[in-house]
């Protein structure tokens, strides 16, 4: 998905796609060399753009009339792992695919993809230049960049100040950084009925934020090297909180089954509905709330690590180049104008369009991968809304984008996210220690690791 917002949600599949192909890794030795140019034509085959809203559509159009030479046919179908692994190993590959970076390293240890430094090269781009290091680092294997970032979504805490100011609950008092403050904040905001939560104090998130939370503690999901780390110390403090937090809410599994019921994009959302004091949400979240901005009152803090200091995570989506591309060099330009500075403004333009033809209607900007875009998308498009914690909520994703780090790139990349869900499902549940879920983790996670680069 070109777009963004909605379409930011990351891919998820099962252990089992991602270890489909067992070939050896190394730096993807059996990729075929490509000679990158910047002047490409002939044929280009995408994959892997679905529902192209107006930032996508506008990058599209743009990319398209700067390369005249080239005729781009688009598979406007959602990528999906277990098929790219089968077209591969068949040789029917598309030149470029979309995806989540969480995969990219797994397809690079595989040789599933092709390294795109000489891409950039060609084109005078430097990717350190270009983009957050955070997002870099997202698509960094082997000393080598292997996908062509667009996107990056960082979390941050969205607050519900009508239920907070309703508790007697202050904005410096929903601090990741200090357990008890927070801690004695939920328990000012927890509301039951019947026994069963009605208002969640403060939503950690915690199973599809478990990274941000274990990295925030000091932990790792995986070494400089890409070798899993689920089971370090830090990651089982990190989860030892997120269980104080549930357990002072009702304890998951009703937590699970209240939040499940959630109106989550429409007009009975959690923030319209009281539901939530605060909680833990990409930026994009900013925008599905933006039309109810007369029937909520928001303010948003930035998650703290264990200093104290504003911290986010990388996520969101890449280009890659398959092994196996008949016309890799048309794909590595095309990325590359779907990412440009130029190709960002654009996408400002038709997204400002939007919005004006829209009364009332909130810019909250587009965060795109790139600091410079950013930047000029910002000081262009964004301004004042005329409600103060609307307008401050988007300063404080801006604020924080900086502050990212990646979860890194892995053989087992994927394999990693999927078992440390699992994994924290199962000690927020009680059926496990957090140590001994970590545990399992790690060895699955390795296991899934092993098969790939030995």
């Amino acid at each position: 998905m070109v777009q963004g917002h909605k379409g930011m949600i990351a891919v998820t599949v099962t252990a089992s796609v991602l270890i489909l192909t067992g070939c050896g890794g190394g730096g993807g030795g059996n990729t075929a060399k490509t000679s990158f140019t910047d002047s490409p034509s002939g044929a280009l085959s995408a994959w892997g753009f679905d529902n192209a809203d107006d930032v996508g559509t506008s990058r599209l159009d743009y990319a398209e009339k700067q390369l005249s030479d080239v005729d781009i046919k688009i598979d406007q179908t959602a990528f999906d792992a277990q098929k790219f692994t089968t077209r591969v190993a068949s040789g029917n590959v598309p030149d470029i695919v979309q995806m989540d970076r969480q995969f990219v390293g797994t397809y690079a240890a595989q040789g599933l993809i092709q390294p795109l430094d000489e891409c950039f090269a060609a084109h005078s781009v430097e990717p350190d230049d270009q983009y957050y290091e955070s997002v870099i680092d997202d698509v960094e294997w082997d000393d080598k960049v292997w996908g062509v970032p667009q996107f990056y979504q960082p979390p941050a805490i969205i607050l519900n100040k009508r239920v907070m100011d309703a508790a007697g609950v202050t904005s410096d008092q929903i601090d990741t950084s200090k357990p008890d403050v927070l801690l004695d904040a939920i328990g000012k905001m927890y509301k039951e009925s019947g026994g069963n939560p009605s208002v969640i104090g403060f939503d950690s998130v915690g199973v599809n934020q478990a990274g941000l939370w274990m990295l925030g503690f000091d932990g790792e999901l995986m070494d400089d090297d890409g070798v899993p780390a689920l089971d370090s110390p830090e990651n089982a403090k990190a989860l030892d909180f997120l269980k104080q937090l549930f357990d002072a809410q009702g304890g998951y599994a009703k937590y699970k089954s209240f939040t499940d019921s959630f109106d989550v994009f429409g007009d009975a959302n959690p923030y319209v509905a009281d539901q939530v004091g605060a909680q833990v949400n990409a930026q994009w979240y900013v925008n599905v709330l933006s039309p109810y901005v007369d029937q909520i009152q928001i303010e948003a803090v930035p998650f703290r690590n264990v200093d104290g200091e504003p911290f986010t995570v990388a996520s969101g989506q890449s280009f890659v180049i398959p092994a196996g591309a008949k016309n890799a060099d048309a794909a590595c330009a095309w990325a590359l104008e779907l990412t440009s500075q130029d190709a960002w403004m654009a996408a400002g333009e038709a997204r400002a369009k939007t919005i004006a033809e829209k009364p009332g209607a909130i810019n909250t900007g587009l965060f795109t991968g790139s600091p410079k875009a950013d930047q000029a998308i910002r000081d262009k498009f964004v301004t004042e809304s005329g409600n103060a914690g609307f307008d401050q909520t988007i300063a404080t994703f801006y604020d924080v984008v900086g502050e990212g780090e990646s979860y890194g790139a892995s053989a087992a990349g994927q394999e990693i996210q999927t078992e440390l869900k699992n994994a924290v499902t199962s000690a927020l549940l009680g059926d496990k220690t957090s140590e001994e879920a970590l545990a399992d983790a790690q060895k699955a996670a390795m296991r899934a690791y092993d098969k790939v680069v030995k």
